[in-house]
């Protein structure tokens, strides 16, 4: 006997778009999901909330010029799909950037969604036009951060649960996919034990029984695997990147492990670009750690200056913000596994930002008195910020040079970091600081960063002499590589339904979110544009719950 319509394995941000989307048309679901309803809204929630949309009011109010066309340019520039598997993945990416420069907004709007009038330029670029990169700021900040990118889902499927529509199952976790004749028929798996750990923290796995539940159609949403360390290090691209790193901090929960894409494979699915991820380059130790190895992101304007383990300071496009997975090469080039920022105060003022709604709270709470308190007409950094600064291990501060340098060599143990070396190309660049001309590309980027409205209010800092006193003191920061992103997936067509190895739907089985690389097994190709994780979890979440073999 069917318990359900459908059931949803994973009540993570595709999970709850697609229960929404199929409660609407009537049908009855049952979302199931390992962890306690605390965790409702699974890896989102701990998001920074940003959308790419393309061709905006926002966008417009900036005076940014922006198209479909653009957009497309600089999505498959990033993509660079190569591959005979990425067939379905060029298909979604057209089809998200189709959403995003049309029903996207309207339709988030009339839920209720609402996005900070700067609109951020993150992901600039590798260089080239027809390369990685944004070539206009995109990147859509949901008021309410990552809770409130879920909020409007989370307000549906809750109405539609009150009626009787939706049914959700916490500490219930799936072992199998019930698979009869070639078709999926229900998943049966274990209720863990009641855990009254906080969202995010690691929860036990104490089997208390067993339980099987049947269903027409099941939805896998269940995320990646940038929570499990073991299968980042297996899948890791060391044909392009090298060696994976021996330490690596890692930027979501324990929750995110990955256990059900094998589970899937099981069932019939096909894995493709499981070599794809996405991680980043500026990652510090969480000094209030919620979850095991727990790192945040820096999210960086472009002025601080960037220097290699031996105290070499990196070429472009290794500048902050540019080119996250050039720059993760590029470390990996040097045979170490970490980097550093040197930094003025002035600078982190400005241009320093956190992921993680945690570290957000004026735009958690939706609190305008606060964010132009805190960003705009700010003294000091954010006090999530300042916070690391005073707190956090990664982060050491001085008054002059000679002392930062000391105090970040004795920060990791070893003589690398050359002081006579390092001067020298701070002056340098500081005496690119005399006119209004430089042939040092970062502090051109600088100038061609403030000359966007949205840079100039809030993310870049005025170009300044780093080792002026009046702008200190200085700020050395080590920098770790953090885990994140699967860009691979379970393969699936525009319907979210999952194909086999030959390319042949699975009946009744689909994939949504992170575990089909936000669709197709992959839509980001080798690079992502950033607000496109969150984007891709809706936008496949309602292809799901739209899918018209879903009957």
């Amino acid at each position: 006997m069917e318990h359900s319509d459908v059931i949803i394995v994973g009540a993570g941000l595709a999970g709850l778009v697609a229960a929404a989307e199929l409660a609407d048309r009537g049908k009855s679901v049952t979302i199931i999901d390992q962890e306690p309803e605390a965790f409702l809204g699974g890896q989102a929630f701990w998001s920074l909330g940003g959308l790419m949309l393309v061709d905006t009011p926002e966008q417009r109010r900036m005076g940014i010029k922006d198209s479909r066309a653009l957009a497309m340019q600089d999505w498959f520039g990033s993509a660079q799909f190569d591959r005979p598997e990425d067939h379905w993945p060029r298909k979604w990416a057209e089809a998200y950037v189709d959403f995003a420069a049309g029903e996207m907004r309207p339709w988030l709007y009339n839920m209720g969604m609402r996005w900070f009038p700067i609109v951020g330029w993150a992901e600039r670029g590798g260089g080239f036009a027809s390369g990685h990169g944004n070539s206009v700021p995109r990147f859509h900040l949901t008021w309410g951060v990552g809770l409130g990118t879920q909020e409007p889902f989370v307000r549906r499927v809750r109405e539609h649960e009150k009626a009787g529509r939706i049914t959700l199952k916490f500490r219930h976790r799936c072992s199998n996919i019930i698979m009869e004749n070639g078709a999926a028929k229900g998943v049966a798996g274990e209720v863990l034990a009641p855990d009254n750990s906080l969202r995010g923290q690691s929860t036990n796995r104490d089997i208390v029984a067993d339980f099987e539940l049947r269903a027409a159609s099941v939805i896998i949403t269940s995320g990646g695997i940038g929570g499990n360390a073991d299968l980042v290090r297996k899948s890791w691209p060391t044909d392009r990147l090298g060696p994976a790193p021996k330490n690596m901090l890692c930027g979501v929960p324990a929750h995110v492990d990955g256990r059900m894409v094998s589970i899937s494979q099981q069932a019939g699915g096909h894995l493709i670009n499981s070599d794809r991820m996405w991680h980043y380059t500026e990652g510090v130790k969480n000094w209030n750690p919620i979850w095991p190895n727990h790192g945040i992101r820096i999210l960086p304007g472009p002025s601080s200056m960037w220097f290699d383990a031996e105290g070499n300071r990196f070429a472009p496009p290794a500048l902050p913000g540019f080119d996250s997975l050039g720059t993760l090469k590029a470390i990996l080039d040097t045979g170490y596994d970490y980097s550093w920022f040197i930094t003025s105060q002035k600078i982190i003022k400005k241009e320093f930002a956190l992921s993680g709604s945690e570290q957000n709270p004026d735009f958690e709470q939706k609190s305008w008195k606060e964010v132009f308190k805190q960003r705009i007409f700010n003294k000091q950094a954010t006090p999530a910020v300042e916070a690391f600064k005073e707190h956090g291990e990664d982060f050491v501060t001085a008054e002059t040079l000679a002392e930062l340098i000391a105090k970040m060599n004795a920060l990791e143990g070893n003589a690398l970091l050359p002081f006579d070396k390092i001067e020298a190309e701070i002056k340098a660049r500081d005496a690119q600081m005399d006119n209004p001309f430089s042939k040092d590309a970062q502090i051109m980027a600088i100038h061609a960063a403030r000359k966007y409205r949205g840079d100039k209010y809030q993310r870049t800092a005025k170009p300044h002499k780093i080792l002026d006193p009046a702008n200190g003191p200085l700020i050395g920061i080590k920098l770790n590589i953090i885990t994140r992103k699967t860009l691979g997936g379970l393969k699936t067509d525009l319907n979210s339904q999952m194909l086999n190895a030959a390319g042949e739907p699975i009946a009744g089985l689909f994939a949504a979110g992170e575990v089909a690389g936000f669709g197709g097994g992959g839509y980001h190709g080798y690079n992502a544009l950033e607000g496109t994780f969150l984007g891709g979890c809706i936008f496949s979440g309602r292809q799901a719950g739209r899918s018209d073999t879903i009957v």
